[in-house]
């Protein structure tokens, strides 16, 4: 048994990586800056996990786990290179903790949290009790701890993230190809290498699913299938499986399958999952049924509450292809006047796309909150804020934008901007999420003060 320390414990995927190193029998602690949901899921699971980073928190152990987003600087790291203690990337850790599993890994541009849990449910509602490590909460499987599962059976489900390039550490045998689009240039710094390392993990599997649908996956899966890997596509025509309002078909059989969540983007995620489902040994028909309860996961077009007669929403959505299919879901599900409070995650990402989150957020009937950029593990480019992307905005006649730099004041102002029968969506990838709570307590005393 190794002592297991985790830097950023709180985090969502490293949460989710602890949990299952813990339960491959290793004495793990860890540490994180601030109490988050995955912070909490994790110490009321009895593991020794604590606020604040001191080197003395590594000084008996034998492993360090680190993310990218951990800077040198920061006292444990330094004083673990200092003593000489391994340090290890959180994918390697994870690899090291499911190295005895078969690995189903979801990878792509948009969708691998929600994509990833939806297998894991597809699998468990087949009898199969697969282990996962998604990078959120996952609604509906009993036992999961944050976003990590140890399950009994020889499946494992892995959210492989490309942002760094440590998804090319997995070699599963089963692999997902959602999409592909330009992003994490600041660590690939062109497309081309971006695609390069997609075609890397494509071709490093026994079967892939990827969506036909996307021309750039497809280009990837051709020379993954000349690299010997079995190729079953999905999508809405000239696919294996072929997606549908109401379900899908493969090979002449219909599933007709109800998605509970809304956006048509997520019938094809649960076609993707259910894909490889069945390649992981899951039957066609019971992962089916599966999926139509499935539960979704945190800040995925999560409910948070409602008050004073507003709904309000959280969700993930940190690049404008997400951006635009939430709101294309909010509206789908019926939503009228939307309230969207967004937080633009890294500065490079909103450097590269500021025209096209003017674009996703230049909607009808809305008001939309631009909050300053959450720069995360990166340092500010300067002449990059979250004006540069109102200043391309075309606000429709029936709309208003605004940019609120301080978190905190964009929350009033969603609050005093939101009225009954109104929904607010906080949108984002950084703390906007601990807004949608502030913006709920508001309206309750709102509620209060007018009832």
């Amino acid at each position: 048994m190794s002592r297991v320390h985790f830097i950023g414990v709180g985090g969502s995927g490293m949460s989710a990586v602890a949990r299952l190193t813990a339960a491959a029998g290793h004495e793990v602690s860890g540490s994180d800056q601030r109490v988050s949901h995955y912070f909490e899921a994790l110490r009321d699971a009895g593991m020794n996990v604590t606020i604040g980073h001191d080197a003395a928190n590594v000084e008996h152990v034998d492993q360090v786990v680190i993310s990218t987003a951990v800077r040198e600087t920061n006292p444990e790291l330094a004083r673990a290179r200092e003593r000489g203690i391994e340090v290890v990337h959180r994918s390697e850790a994870l690899a090291r903790a499911l190295d005895d599993r078969r690995l189903v890994a979801v990878a792509g541009s948009h969708g691998k949290t929600t994509t990833s849990a939806m297998v894991s449910h597809a699998l468990h509602g087949s009898g199969i009790d697969a282990s996962f490590a998604v990078g959120a909460r996952v609604f509906g499987i009993e036992g999961a701890v944050a976003g990590g599962y140890a399950g009994e059976s020889d499946v494992a489900v892995v959210e492989a993230d490309e942002s760094d390039g440590s998804f090319l550490r997995y070699h599963p045998d089963v692999a997902i190809l959602l999409n592909v689009e330009p992003d994490h240039l600041d660590h690939y710094g062109t497309v081309e290498r971006l695609h390069e390392a997609f075609t890397t993990f494509a071709s490093d599997c026994r079967v892939l699913v990827v969506c036909a649908d996307d021309p750039t996956a497809m280009t990837i899966a051709r020379r993954a299938r000349g690299a010997g890997v079995t190729v079953v596509s999905y999508g809405r025509s000239d696919a294996d499986v072929v997606v549908t309002d109401t379900g899908w078909s493969r090979g002449g059989v219909d599933y007709e399958v109800h998605v509970p969540v809304p956006g048509d983007h997520m019938k094809l995620n649960a076609a993707a999952a259910w894909a490889a489902a069945v390649e992981s040994g899951a039957d066609a028909t019971q992962a089916a049924r599966a999926l139509e309860s499935f539960g979704g996961t945190g800040r995925r077009y999560q409910f948070r509450g409602e008050a004073d007669g507003v709904r309000v929403i959280d969700d993930y959505a940190h690049h404008p292809t997400e951006v635009a299919a939430l709101l294309g879901a909010a509206r789908a599900a019926g939503a009228g006047h939307l309230v969207v409070l967004f937080q633009p995650a890294l500065f490079s990402r909103t450097q590269l796309h500021a025209a096209n989150f003017a674009n996703a957020l230049s909607i009808e009937d809305a008001h939309i909150i631009i909050a300053g950029v959450h720069g995360d593990r990166e340092d500010p480019i300067p002449g990059v804020t979250s004006d540069s992307i109102l200043s391309h905005m075309t606000v429709p006649a029936s709309s208003s934008a605004v940019v609120v730099e301080d978190l905190r004041e964009a929350a009033h102002q969603a609050v005093a901007s939101a009225h009954r029968g109104d929904v607010v969506l906080t949108v984002g990838s950084g703390p906007v999420t601990y807004a949608a709570e502030w913006i709920l307590e508001a309206l309750r005393a709102r509620e209060t003060t007018d009832g």
